[in-house]
């Protein structure tokens, strides 16, 4: 992408205006990705919980949509950048993926009624009656329907269903193998066809997906765009940029969160539509201090700009037949990028010499390496976020709770008041010689992510007779798993640039985000081994829930402390592949 010269045009004069020393268009960027950050962060942290409460998927169900959304979202950046940097500018792809964006939050918000459990007494004749549940969060209840819509309070367990005061209405107690569930879904009807609602939901997280592709990468390099090249300022703007990032998700994860469990899920995907909207607008009304940066490279028509509009609309279709294809993205995935990997470590061996050739196998190594750790960080949306809602104490003080989808705020938080204290660390470290080395700090981050599901699995043995666990344990977990993140996801992108030679390093950018796609698929299917039954989005069996998760954090914090341990013998053999880069 070219850049306008500085002074030239109708712009000019906003070339000379600054922000605490910076371009004016940071500002303008800064709230623009901490509006769409806003909305992102806001919907993901009540996406899980609203499928297995408001749909009543399956946890497996849930858990493997989540997976095949956020490995979409990771991939489709690639083609919004090309799309980008050959034809559109940043401007107009950020513009085309922010519209798109505020189509899907908004989208999100028409939920209907949701969908009915359904159960089937087998030694009634079969005769079908509707479980329907009443109150949010711990008030939640289940009642079971009779004719005459009189309501029984229902209590499930592995044993069976137990009713309340049924009288002759219903016997006392069911017997597993005496019913069968089912699920009626919400339907309304359009130009005489009967659509499901979970359709509306489909169709928003392609048109998100779609929009984060448009948007995602583009608005990071306008961003580097601002700065002449060798501007020392140029760290401390994207410093800056990090800390809106993370401020919209710390906001959104609080808000979102609360309205969404308390009053309504239409409240909290209905914010984060405004949100997106919000930063749309103040990104269109901020154009100005962009200073040009964010043109075409070269001048377009308005025809070929609304070609580009169309296609985006476009690709929604295939983004939503895909997002609905869990299966075949958990079985695909796996398999097409080590494929990927490989093919590219064999173009390293016989393509590139000496010290090129050292370097891009050093960033495969840890390219692999990342995978594993945002695999395991990556269960925050999935796993963590059902832990939270049905295994976690979320009494802050007593009198004062939390949402379950409020604690995917801690990440953000503990970013917000780290991120610059742990630059100044490296800084001064630096100074005396003694930072470590990429694949150090690598080593490091998968050891803390490991660290902070033992501490998990710590706190399930403090756990009362309703198999909470206190909420500090899960905040530790946070702790870690963001101490974690800030080792390794600063330096991740930095070090694919500065270890691929200049021209493949495209090449090997679409191996990270390949890379980042498939780390959300295997999150997923790790998500799934802690699936548990569910009745009208209640678990069946709270005690057996808590094992599962001990199981499965068991050996994913071992997983994490296991790869760190490896990287962190490999580091002297990478350090000496990477030659010059620290």
């Amino acid at each position: 992408m070219t850049d306008a010269v500085a002074g030239a045009g109708p712009n000019a004069p906003a070339d000379k205006k600054t922000f605490m020393g910076h371009p004016r268009g940071l500002v303008t960027l800064f709230f623009t990705e901490m509006w769409e950050r806003f909305s992102f962060y806001g919907m993901r942290a009540l996406l899980v919980i609203y499928l297995t409460q408001h749909f009543l998927f399956s946890d497996d169900k849930a858990q493997g949509l989540y997976g095949a959304y956020a490995a979409l979202v990771y991939l489709i950046p690639v083609i919004g950048g090309v799309i980008a940097d050959r034809f559109l500018g940043s401007r107009k792809a950020v513009t085309i993926g922010a519209a798109l964006l505020v189509l899907g939050h908004f989208g999100m918000a028409f939920e209907g009624r949701g969908s009915v459990q359904e159960i089937t007494l087998v030694n009634e004749q079969g005769i079908t009656y509707d479980i329907i549940s009443e109150g949010r969060g711990d008030n939640r209840e289940l009642f079971i329907v009779a004719p005459g819509e009189v309501r029984y309070p229902v209590n499930f367990s592995p044993e069976g269903m137990a009713i309340e005061n049924a009288g002759n209405a219903f016997p006392a107690f069911v017997a597993t193998d005496d019913y069968r569930l089912s699920v009626r879904q919400d339907t309304f009807s359009l130009g005489g066809m009967t659509i499901p609602y979970e359709q509306i939901l489909y169709l928003s997280l392609a048109l998100i997906i779609v929009g984060v592709g448009f948007l995602k990468a583009n608005i990071s390099t306008t961003v580097g765009a601002l700065y002449p090249p060798g501007d020392p300022r140029r760290d401390g703007g994207f410093t800056i940029f990090y800390m809106g990032i993370n401020l919209g998700a710390f906001l959104a994860t609080l808000a979102c969160g609360y309205l969404g469990q308390t009053y309504g899920w239409k409240y909290g995907f209905g914010l984060a539509g405004v949100g997106m909207a919000l930063g749309l607008i103040q990104y269109l009304m901020g154009q100005k201090y962009l200073m040009g940066k964010a043109e075409p490279p070269k001048p377009i028509s308005a025809m070929f700009e609304g070609l580009f509009w169309i296609g985006g609309l476009l690709a929604v279709i295939p983004a939503w037949l895909l997002v609905q294809q869990t299966e075949l993205m958990e079985a695909a995935l796996p398999i097409l990028v080590p494929v990927l990997f490989a093919a590219v470590l064999v173009f390293a061996l016989a393509g590139f010499k000496g010290d090129e050739r050292s370097k891009m196998i050093a960033a495969l190594v840890l390219v692999f390496f990342s995978v594993v750790f945002w695999m395991l960080f990556e269960q925050a949306g999935s796993s963590l976020s059902l832990f939270a809602e049905r295994n976690t104490d979320l009494t802050i003080v007593p009198g004062l709770a939390m949402t379950a989808a409020q604690t995917q705020s801690f990440n953000p938080a503990i970013i917000v008041l780290l991120a610059i204290p742990f630059s100044m660390m490296w800084v001064a470290l630096a100074k005396k010689n003694m930072e470590p080395s990429t694949p150090v700090k690598f080593a490091l981050g998968l050891i803390q992510v490991g660290i902070g599901f033992f501490i998990l699995v710590l706190g399930a043995q403090f756990a009362g007779d309703d198999f909470k666990v206190p909420l500090i344990f899960l905040f530790l977990l946070y702790l870690f798993h963001t101490t974690g993140e800030l080792f390794l996801s600063p330096v991740g992108l930095s070090m694919i640039t500065k270890l691929s030679p200049a021209r493949v390093v495209g090449l090997m950018m679409g191996v990270w985000f390949l890379s980042s796609s498939l780390a959300h698929i295997l999150a997923a299917i790790i998500a799934q081994t802690t699936a548990s039954d569910t009745v009208a989005g209640e678990v069946v069996d709270l005690g057996g829930q808590l094992a599962s998760y001990v199981s499965t954090f068991t050996w994913v914090g071992a997983w994490g402390l296991g790869a760190g341990v490896l990287l962190l013998l490999l580091s002297p053999i990478l350090k000496g592949w990477m030659k010059d880069v620290r």
